[in-house]
């Protein structure tokens, strides 16, 4: 029986709980997915975004990434916690630090996705996740980045320039309709830097748009899947627990100022 994939379907893929441990000291909680019945043929480790605003490993993009792409383009997806961050999976140690101590955070993901020898390591960074890329990212392990909604304000300009040096891939999902940076002003500040994708009709949580999403993910990560990808599955399925995050919403965090960054102010 052939079933519509919808946004709480969980297809088969092995999962397990990780922990990451910093160079620091800290204990990150995160999981494992990976194609149930080959390996996997590349990796993505996601990047959230910010804690402060309900930004975690469960954010709803990551978590259709890791109920879907295994199952649908053979992708291994690493997802964590970073410091000071809870979700059902967890809290992981630490506190939040604006960007800075974060990058022993996204150094912990890498070498564990290293050591485990994922294939092709892809970093999927969004919002706040995009500043950590951009930042603390650029790791010979690394194959790619791709940003979903990067607004720029960790991160500086120095820091695209590093990528653009090194001739890693780096790719830009800008929503037409974004809270930060929108398409033309992003083919300003990625010009020459990084391809950039307007994402029409997107906003910057991508509510509504995980699907064009995934696909844009795949097409770059894993470009001999084809895409669309399926929006039906013929085999087992599950379904997720949508009311788990009722109090991460966008009205939950509208009183919360959105942090600037500790160090290196970025012109935003």
């Amino acid at each position: 029986m052939t079933n519509q994939i919808r946004a709480n379907s969980i297809l088969p893929a092995h999962r397990e709980d990780i922990e990451l441990h910093t160079a620091d000291g800290l204990t990150l909680v995160g999981e494992l997915a990976r194609p149930l019945d080959r390996e996997p043929t590349a990796t993505l480790v996601c990047l959230h975004p910010l804690p402060t605003h309900g930004g975690m490993m469960d954010s709803h993009v990551f978590r259709k990434a890791a109920w879907r792409l295994p199952a649908l383009a053979g992708l291994a997806v690493l997802r964590f916690n970073t410091r000071g961050t809870s979700s059902v999976r967890g809290v992981s140690q630490g506190a939040f630090d604006g960007g800075v101590g974060e990058k022993y955070d996204v150094a912990a993901a890498i070498e564990y996705a290293e050591f485990a020898e994922l294939p092709s390591i892809w970093l999927l960074g969004w919002s706040f996740g995009t500043d950590l890329t951009l930042m603390h990212g650029l790791d010979p392990s690394i194959s790619g980045a791709i940003l979903l909604s990067p607004p720029l304000r960790f991160s500086v300009e120095a820091d695209l320039d590093r990528w653009a040096a090194s001739g890693k891939p780096l790719t830009a999902l800008i929503p037409e309709f974004d809270d930060y940076l929108r398409p033309a002003e992003a083919a300003v500040r990625f010009a020459d830097k990084a391809e950039v994708v307007p994402m029409a009709g997107a906003k910057h949580l991508w509510v509504g748009d995980a699907e064009k999403v995934l696909d844009e993910v795949v097409r770059r990560v894993a470009p001999s899947v084809a895409v669309p990808l399926p929006r039906t599955w013929a085999g087992p399925i599950e379904s997720g627990d949508m009311n788990a995050y009722a109090d991460r919403t966008v009205a939950a965090f509208s009183d919360v100022p959105v942090p600037g960054p500790l160090v290196n102010e970025s012109p935003d």
